[in-house]
Order: C-alpha cells, then structure tokens, then sequence
C-alpha cells in the first residue's frame, strides 16, 4: 500500500480579487517563505481560496519549485492563472513516492473535487466496451461500466456500427457461449446442466455438458483477445498451421471448421483502413480547440491498421495552450482506457520532457506493458511522411466532432451567443474558424527615428492586454515600413514569443498591399499558414495577399468596427511606446548630463515641472523642494551658466 504525507501551508489573504497586472503580485513575506520550505519531492498541491474549497489540483515532480513558480513573476502567467493565484489563500500539498503515484491521485482529486480552475474532461463512459469475464468459461458481452475485477476490457466503440461489425465478426467465427450459466469443471462434471438450441444451430459447442473441454474453450478465447487487440495476420498464420496439421492427420472436419474462421478473419481484415505501410502499434493523438472548448481524439494504429477511434471533451481550457491540453488527455486516456500499450505515440504537439517523464512511468506500470523486451515507449511528432499525413487527418476529426459538439451545445442553450463582429468578419473573408483570437500590428517613428512597433490581442473581441507587447527595432536604418513589418512579425512568429503565447486565428496589420505582401512571406518562411490582412487607414479598405484589388465592407458592419477598433488600439499602443522612448532620449541627453542626475531623477523633474525649460525657469527654492538642496543647487547652477536664448 502506497503511504502519502500531507501537510498544509495557510497562506494570508490577498488584497483582492481582481487581476493584478504589476510584475509581480503582492503576497505576504510569511506565505512566500512558507512557499519556499515546501518539500523537493514529487506529490499533488492543492489551492484554496477565502471559503476553504480547493479551486486547483496539480501534479509535480519537484513541489517546491512548481508550486514556486505560480508566486513569480506575473508577466509569465496567463490571464486565468493570474486570477486563480490572486485568489489562493491556502496550499496543501501530498508528498508520494513517484510521479506515477503523483498523476494517479491528481487524475482522482480532480475527478472527485471537481475544482474551478482545472481543466474539465469529458470521457466516453457513455460509450460501450466489450468485455470477457473472467469466469473458468468466460463469456462476450457489452457493458457501459469498467469495473477492476480481472475482466478484460475493449474499447469504447463510440460508433455503433463498428461495434456491430466486431460482434458479428465474433459470432460467425468463433463459438462462445451466450448463456448465463455459472460453469465450473465440478457443475458440468455433476451434469447440472443440458445443451440449448446455439449447440444444435453451430453457435456453440456445447461446454455445459462437456463436450468441450475448459482448455479448448479458453484457447478459442485467447484468439478472440488476440482479434480484438488487432493482431488479425497473426491469428490467421497461427490457424492456417492448425489447419493444416488437421489436414495431414486426416481430421478433415476440424480444418473445415479452421478454414470457415480463417475466411472470416480475412474478410474483417480487408475492411479495415490501411493506415500506415509498416505494421507497427501506434497511437496517434490530435486536438482542437475553440474557447473555452476543446476535442480530442487517438486512432488506434495496430499492425498498420486502424483499428478504431476515441474522443474526449474538453471544458475550461481558456488560454490553456495545446500541449498542454494534449498531456492531460495522454494522462487520462492511458489511466482509464484498458487497451494495448503501442510501440509509438504520435502526438500533433510536442509535449514537454517533464510530461514525457510521467507517461513513460505510467505505461512501465500498466500490466499490458509487463512482458515488454524492448524499453520505453516512443513518442514522436512528426512533420513529413506518412505518420504526419495522418496526425493531420486525426487532427480533421478532432475539428470536425469540436465543430458538432459546439452546435449541439448551442442548441442545448449551454453555449453562449457567438460575438455577431467575429461571425461577420469570419463569413467575410471565408476564415475556416471563428477569429476568436485576433493579433495587429502598427508603426511607428519620427523621420526614421526611434522606430517602434505595438501588438494588441483581442479574445472574443475584447483587449486582452497581458498579451499586448511592444518591440523597438534595430535591423535596419532610415525609414522602411517593410523592414519594419518583417521585423515585428518575425520576433513573434519565430522568436520566444512563438512558444510563449498562442497563434492567432488572424492577423491584421496597418497598412496596404505592400504590408500584407510583407506579412504573409514572413509567415510562409516561418512554415505558417494564418490568414493575414491589411486594413488601410484613409479608406479604410481591406488587403488580402496576392490579391491586386482590395475590397470594403459595410459602413455599417460590425466587423469592420472591430478591425478600426483593433487598427487605433494598436496605434495608440505603438505612439505612447514611441513617445516615451523620445521622452526617455530626451531625458538623457538635456538633463542626464547634469553631474548627479541619473535618469530616474531627471523623470521625477519632468514630471514635477513638465519640461525643461519649465525647469530652467524654476527658481532654487522651487528645485529644493523636488530634489533636495545639493541636486538642487547643481541644476540651478547649470540653467545659469547655459546661454540664454534670444
């Protein structure tokens, strides 16, 4: 039995509950360095808020250092975790004795507290599995229901006529047992039991008087399991030299029967998809996400087949980037799914090393993996070939069920309204999704001049501004908007802010054809396919790449206010960044070469007397008061020297 440590750190409460967008968020010196004697082992942590209810569940391989990191800097924290960290105001963490053990009980913790800052997943316990009792006979039947009692477990199927087709298969090859009838080797021996009407029709053979013996029963059930895991070609190689070892003992009856099952296997076979040329077990993993929701789906690759599918729905996964979503349907999927573990793992996003870690331990104690030769299991995220060929087409079915499942929400009144701008502004440049999120990019300088260039974010049409940034550029001289344009795009799309902050559904940038000719080459030289366009300032008229002619939409149109409101959001952005780099450029060169004024005194001037001739005119007493004497009395001596303009 495994022994878990508990301990709890009460935390102070914090100023408040609005998202705070310093640096930095205000906790007390005693709850940072209680924070920081958390121990350096693996465990769960649990945060609470004012109330005493655990708002958040997380794993970690080191709790110290993980639980540290949310009471960092605040810059590096989405939206939403900035909100849940404003609002924790107690931490309990479990110690375990590994990471396998620390991703067991959170899976569990979330599933029974259900806190308010997790992420949300919805399995498929609605689906059925086929399941083989573990009985001296074991039975074939459907259930909705996993239970942990040495049963066997297929699926689920989430489409009935592959479950359908499977239970025929079974049926027509292999003579199991329907009844209920609790045989054992003693009842049969004490003839409790008599043939049904399946024994005289061929359905079966008849266990319950002792025509067949357990040991051929069971060997007819290690085939169906063989069937199920989808080892087809090795089933029929085994059978065919069954067969024909019948065949040369003259026991033609025996190889009739053996030749029936292997032309049922054959034809079961034909009609599964080819979905790779090798024969290697794989599981391939896509996701999508729109909002607050997301889907995600695995193919079940076996011997180069696909063999079957799995989806699970996601909730509360705003700002929660893909691979992040993606680890935590690894997690669950190979917690709760009984099913074979593969050689390889292909996974459309690229999980971290920590996440790979876990899963790694995970499958190593999974009893499917005990009888393994060959190591570790390979996760990989191809980007050529035929394995990404099919990560893609995974992917267009996680997009494809997302898309269904918002539809049914929607009409079940459990999705709110779509934003009526991002619905015009999607039909009028025939954007596949929703723009939920939309990134634009503005200019600007003074006669080439300190050059600077803003980005705004809006989510769902409103400013997200902890994903505002502003950049200042330095590749080039004089004044070229194109160098410009290239600049800033490349610093986000292939610079650290790519892995830092989610890709946009569409990209506006100020300006015409050039800019958005400009744009779309730096993001196809970055291997990036987002719909970009350009919104021109004096007709308001929109780009698009490649495209001569630009077009307009209605006066009245709330898409276009939403792409004016973005264009001024970003330009205002951009000239305030603009004016304070002027202001600073100022500052240093008239008031920082006063011996003893370093930059924060010459702001603190500025912003007492508003500029420097107000300064210069400022008379000593009026100077002492904003910066004391001595700085004073060198400021004043200074304006007095310095030429007097006529």
């Amino acid at each position: 039995m495994v022994h878990f440590h508990c301990m709890t750190v009460p935390a102070q409460s914090f100023m408040s509950d609005t998202v705070d967008n310093s640096d930095t968020l205000q906790h007390s010196d005693e709850l940072q360095k209680k924070v920081r004697t958390l121990p350096a082992s693996p465990g769960i942590y649990q945060f609470r808020n004012a109330s005493g209810s655990v708002i958040y569940v997380g794993k970690a391989k080191n709790l110290r250092s993980r639980v540290r990191s949310y009471f960092g800097n605040n810059t590096a924290l989405s939206e939403k975790t900035r909100v849940l960290v404003n609002r924790i105001t107690d931490v309990d963490v479990i110690m375990t004795s590994s990471e396998v053990e620390a991703l067991i009980l959170e899976n569990n913790l979330i599933k029974e507290l259900k806190p308010r800052y997790n992420i949300n997943l919805k399995d498929d316990k609605t689906y059925p599995f086929l399941v083989i009792t573990r009985e001296p006979f074991p039975r074939l039947m459907i259930t909705r229901q996993i239970k942990k009692n040495g049963d066997i477990f297929f699926g689920p199927y989430t489409e009935a006529g592959q479950l359908r087709s499977v239970l025929e298969l079974i049926s027509s090859v292999f003579q199991i047992r329907s009844c209920k009838l609790k045989l054992s080797d003693d009842t049969i021996r004490q003839k409790k039991f008599t043939v049904c009407l399946d024994y005289h029709i061929y359905k079966c053979k008849g266990p319950c008087e002792g025509f067949q013996t357990r040991e051929a029963y069971n060997s007819m059930i290690s085939e169906v399991i063989l069937l199920l895991k989808g080892r087809t070609s090795g089933l029929v190689r085994s059978l065919t030299e069954q067969m024909h070892r019948d065949a040369e003992q003259l026991r033609f009856e025996e190889a009739a029967e053996l030749k029936t099952q292997i032309n049922g296997l054959k034809k079961y076979a034909e009609r599964q998809k080819v979905a790779t040329t090798d024969t290697v077990d794989r599981d391939v993993f896509g996701i999508a996400q729109e909002g607050d929701n997301a889907c995600g789906i695995v193919f079940k690759i076996r011997e180069g087949k696909l063999l079957g599918s799995q989806r699970m729905y996601f909730s509360n996964t705003e700002e929660e980037l893909p691979e992040i979503l993606l680890a935590k349907f690894l997690e669950k999927y190979y917690l709760e799914t009984p099913d074979i573990i593969p050689r390889e793992i292909c996974t459309s996003h690229v999980l971290a090393e920590d996440e790979q870690e876990a899963l790694q331990k995970l499958l190593c104690t999974r009893p499917e993996n005990a009888g393994r030769t060959s190591g570790k299991v390979r996760f990989i995220s191809p980007k050529r070939g035929e394995k990404a060929a099919l990560l893609e087409m995974c992917e267009e079915n996680a997009r494809h069920l997302l898309r269904e499942y918002l539809i049914e929400k929607q009409k079940r009144g459990e999705l709110a309204r779509q934003h009526p701008a991002l619905t015009a502004l999607a039909k009028f440049l025939r954007l596949q999704n929703l723009p939920r999120r939309i990134e634009c990019f503005d200019n600007s300088h003074f006669q080439g001049s300190d050059y600077t260039a803003s980005m705004v974010c809006f989510v769902n049409g409103k400013p997200k501004k902890s994903d505002y940034r502003r950049f200042r550029l330095k590749s080039f001289e004089g004044s070229d908007d194109y160098a410009a344009m290239r600049e800033v795009l490349t610093r986000r799309y292939s610079g650290n802010l790519s892995d830092i902050l989610p890709k946009p559904d569409l990209i506006v940038v100020d300006g015409g054809k050039g800019q958005v000719n400009t744009a779309a080459k730096v993001l196809a030289e970055a291997g990036l396919s987002m719909p970009v366009i350009g919104l021109a300032k004096r007709l308001e008229e929109i780009y698009l790449p490649e495209e001569s002619d630009p077009f307009n939409l209605p006066k009245t149109s709330p898409a276009l206010k939403l792409l004016q409101n973005l264009r001024d959001e970003a330009h205002r952005f951009a000239v305030t960044y603009h004016r304070s780099l002027r202001t600073s450029r100022t500052v240093t060169t008239s008031l920082t070469g006063i011996p003893g004024i370093g930059e924060k005194t010459a702001m603190l001037l500025l912003q007492t007397f508003g500029s420097t001739e107000q300064i210069a005119k400022a008379s000593l007493e009026a100077l002492k008061q904003a910066v004391g004497p001595k700085t004073a009395q060198a400021i004043h001596n200074h304006f007095q020297k310095a030429p007097k303009k006529h």
